[in-house]
Order: structure tokens, then sequence, then C-alpha cells
């Protein structure tokens, strides 16, 4: 029996009203995501924990995301309503941030840490595939670089809010505030949902048949592309996740009492590049090729890193950051769009996804270890050398291994 349509212009409304709700749920879900990075380290310390309970802390998060990234894909393939994953995610975002801020024991810490380790995989797979639902195969470039430009001006907003919050207010208060935050993310998923409910049957019907196909995921799994782009992924991460650590270490030895306004804006300033390119990445990657893109991502990690070695002013160790903001918005919008093209319509998109997301775990944790070992024998100028070597071999593998992905 043929699936009843919806009137068009009804899928119209609802399609540019799904399009604001994304562009908010991408908005407030940064907003959210800042308040558990270094804040954190900041408030468990001011409540008496050692240094080395809160790296455990942290590293229960870490290991409980990596974990977490294959299973919570197919998890997210599985469950139609993706809104519904994304409620979930973010009324989990809510109910972590509030056992920091109410019950601040060992054990509620560890089970806030393991429950946002959970749902932050759970998430990024739901937005990518409303994301797909909402622009299809033929524009997922350019809304996964709308997607981007959002997440970083969230970022930076929610940078400066929990800055203020965690300096006129107690410490904990910035987890109160990372609770209020998802209300409004909340409300994005209205629209979303709405635009779901009329589309999603048209969408999902064709290939509900193959998603509890083994053999099918088993193939997917196997797929070159898909191998050589996780391991792409994994030596992106590898050579970029201890660039600014390093650099930052770097900085306050030089800098002294002006080094914290140094590594702000060396936060700050890619975030600005990431929203102002995003978009562009997009549209380039619909147009060009995925392959180009991905290139141009990690010869601006491997120039960002040559130069970290040689340049020690602070000023231009800086503006050195904007070869940052041009690699992390092409590979932030490549990683999502070249999985979906090798997933296609099997079904599998987000446990490809989690695939890749694993990958990057396991670079950005030998990232920061290989950082500090090389650093320590041999100095801060060798790490970075090593660091633009490993770019540079990912640029050839790039160029010489991994197939165009853009459906033609």
């Amino acid at each position: 029996m043929p699936l009843d349509r919806p009137p068009r212009d009804i899928i119209d409304t609802n399609h540019v009203r799904a399009g604001h709700g994304l562009d908010g749920l991408n908005l407030f879900v940064a907003n959210i995501q800042t308040g558990f990075g270094p804040f954190i380290a900041v408030f468990l310390t001011s409540q008496g924990w050692t240094q080395t309970a809160v790296g455990l802390a942290l590293s229960i998060g870490t290991v409980t995301a990596m974990a977490s990234q294959v299973p919570a894909g197919a998890l997210v393939d599985a469950i139609r309503r993706k809104t519904a994953v994304a409620l979930f995610s973010v009324l989990a975002f809510a109910g972590s941030a509030l056992l920091f801020a109410v019950w601040p024991t060992p054990l509620s810490i560890y089970l806030a840490e393991i429950l946002h380790g959970f749902s932050s995989c759970t998430l990024g797979p739901a937005i990518a595939a409303l994301s797909l639902v909402i622009a299809g195969s033929t524009s997922m470039g350019a809304r996964l670089g709308r997607n981007a430009r959002f997440a970083s001006i969230g970022n930076g907003i929610g940078a400066l809010l929990m800055g203020a919050c965690g300096y006129y207010l107690p410490e904990r208060f910035v987890f109160f505030l990372t609770a209020a935050l998802t209300v409004p993310a909340l409300g994005s998923l209205i629209p979303l949902a709405r635009f779901e409910a009329t589309v999603r049957p048209v969408v999902v019907a064709p290939t509900a048949a193959k998603i509890a196909s083994w053999p099918a995921m088993r193939r997917l799994l196997a797929d070159r592309r898909l191998l050589i782009f996780a391991f792409c992924a994994a030596l992106f991460t590898l050579a970029n996740a201890a660039l600014l650590p390093l650099a930052s270490s770097a900085l306050t030895k030089r800098a002294t009492g002006e080094a914290n306004l140094f590594i702000a804006a060396c936060i700050v300033l890619p975030q600005i590049m990431v929203a102002l390119l995003s978009p562009t990445v997009g549209r380039v990657a619909d147009k060009y090729g995925r392959r180009v893109v991905v290139i141009v991502a990690f010869a601006a990690l491997a120039v960002r890193a040559l130069l970290f070695a040689w340049v020690t002013q602070p000023l231009l160790v800086v503006a050195i950051q904007v070869f940052d903001g041009i690699a992390g918005a092409c590979f932030g919008v490549m990683v999502p769009l070249v999985t979906s093209d090798i997933a296609g319509r099997s079904g599998h998109f987000n446990l490809c996804l989690g695939l890749v997301g694993f990958a990057i775990g396991i670079g950005a944790t030998v990232s920061t270890t290989l950082a500090g070992w090389t650093a320590d024998h041999f100095g801060d100028a060798a790490a970075f050398l090593s660091f633009a070597i490993i770019a540079a071999l990912g640029t050839a593998l790039v160029w010489g291994a991994l197939p165009e992905t853009r459906p033609t």
C-alpha cells in the first residue's frame, strides 16, 4: 500500500522551521558541552579533589565515550525517531550537570561522567541523521557546514557565559547554567520532531529491511573507503589533539602574566574561523569533491605544526591558530559528510560514524601521550616537528589512497 505524502506547502513550511530548529540545536548543544570542558577540573579542585582523583573522573568519561562510539551509532540507526534520541541526550546532559552541581560525591561524579560520555555519542549521530533528513544527500555538505557554524558560535558564547558565571558566582553555578541551557535546546527539537513526523516514513521505509541485515553491516564495516577514512581521521587527530596544549605550555613559560590572555585568543580565533568558513567548506565539497577538502585540512595542520616548531613570539603563535580554524572547519564537516557518502542508504550511517569516532578517540588518546614523551626527551620543537610529519603523511595517504566519495 503506497505511503500518503503530506501536502507540499506543509512540507516546505516544516522544512524551513526544521532547518532553524537544527541551527538552534547545534548552537545550544555547543553551549551545554562547554560546561563539561575545563570547568569540571576547576570545580572538582575547588571541592578538594586531588589531581589524581580529577584525572580518574575525566578518564572515566573519556573511556565511556570511546567504548560507546560504535554501539551508540548502531543504537541510533535502529531507532526510527532521531528526535527522540536527541531528546534523551539533552536530558542526560541536564541530569549530568545537576549531579555535578547538587551532589558532588565520587559516586555521582563518576555516574555523571558515564552518562555524559554515552549521551555525547548518541547526540552527535542523531544530529547528523537529522541533517541528512533535512538536507538530503545532494545538499548534505552545505547543511553540515551550517551545523559547524552554529556549533562554533555556541562554543564561543558558552565559553563567555561559563567564564562569567564561574567568576562572579560559586563554581557549582556553572553546572546550574549548563542544565538551564538544555531548555532552549529542547525547544529547538519541537520543529524538528514535526518535520520528522511529516517526512520520516517516506525517507526510512525503503531502507528499513536493510537495517536488520547483518551481512550488509559486515560488508559496510569492511568497506575499504571507510577503513581508509577512519585511519585518516585517527592520523588527523593524532597530529592535532596535542598541538594547542603543547603550545599553551610554551606560551605559559614565555608570556608569564599574559599567558591566559594569549591562550584564550588561541581558543577563540579558530572558533571564529570555523564559523566563517564552514558553510563555504560544505559548498566546496559538494561542488569539487571531498578529497580536496580533506587534503586542505591535513596541509593546514602540517603548516601549523611546522610553524609552532619555529615561532616563539606570543602574538605570532596566536596568529598561527588561523590554520587551526581552517583545518577544523574542513575536517569537522568532512567526517560526517564522507561517512554519509560511504554509508549511502544502507541504514547504518551512524554505525559507520561511530567507527570513525572511535578511530578519532584513539588518535586523541595517543596524541597527548606522544606529545608529552617527545617534549620531555627532545624538546617542544621536536614534538611539533613530529606532528608536522604525521600530518604530512596523512596528506600523502589521502592523496594516494582515499577514493573520492562524492555521489555522482
